[in-house]
């Protein structure tokens, strides 16, 4: 009985593994469209864009010296504003709208190191479900320094826009039942 409760469990971890990957992209899909829409030119850039390419070299490939670790950590868009400014961008999904925590602290600390990339955390718990951090990313304290999307400065944000986008995180990127 155990093992069966075992492999159960495994199971639904791994389903929830795969979903979380599926809205993680559906997250990325979403800022992508909404800082579209809102005037901003979007270029798909991160790790999953050139993968491909790193599959042919992966024997020489070592994503655990400098290179590799920067290579892990490209962020996922070059966003281009009205005035022509290029910003690198990473996109976060969260459940539960907690949008840091101790394995964050590492990989923002790399993502500052090699891009100082803007970093877009959606959530799909508590509006509001776009909140962006620049560098440093972590106050004095060690929290997590961020605000509303819809505020950001770098992008002019349409209101009508982050409203439409708002109400698909609801519609789509709702947290699964709990078993």
């Amino acid at each position: 009985m155990v093992v069966g409760l075992n492999q159960m469990q495994e199971e639904i971890t791994k389903k929830m593994d795969s979903e979380g990957m599926l809205k993680g992209r559906m997250a990325e899909t979403l800022v992508e469209e909404l800082l579209k829409k809102s005037g901003n030119t979007v270029y798909r850039f991160g790790y999953e864009a050139i993968m491909q390419n790193l599959v042919q070299i992966k024997r020489i490939f070592d994503a655990h010296n400098e290179v590799g670790e920067q290579i892990r950590t490209i962020p996922d868009f070059i966003v281009i504003d009205e005035k022509g400014e290029p910003f690198f961008v990473e996109v976060k999904f969260r459940w539960d709208g907690k949008m840091f925590d101790e394995k964050d602290k590492v990989l923002l600390g790399k993502i500052k190191h090699f891009w100082n990339a803007k970093i877009i955390f959606v959530n799909s718990s508590k509006k509001p479900f776009f909140q962006v951090s620049s560098v440093p990313y972590i106050d004095e304290n060690g929290g997590l320094i961020c605000h509303p999307l819809s505020e950001e400065k770098s992008w002019k944000i349409d209101t009508a826009v982050y409203t439409e986008f708002e109400t698909l995180v609801e519609k789509y990127l709702t947290p699964p039942l709990k078993i």
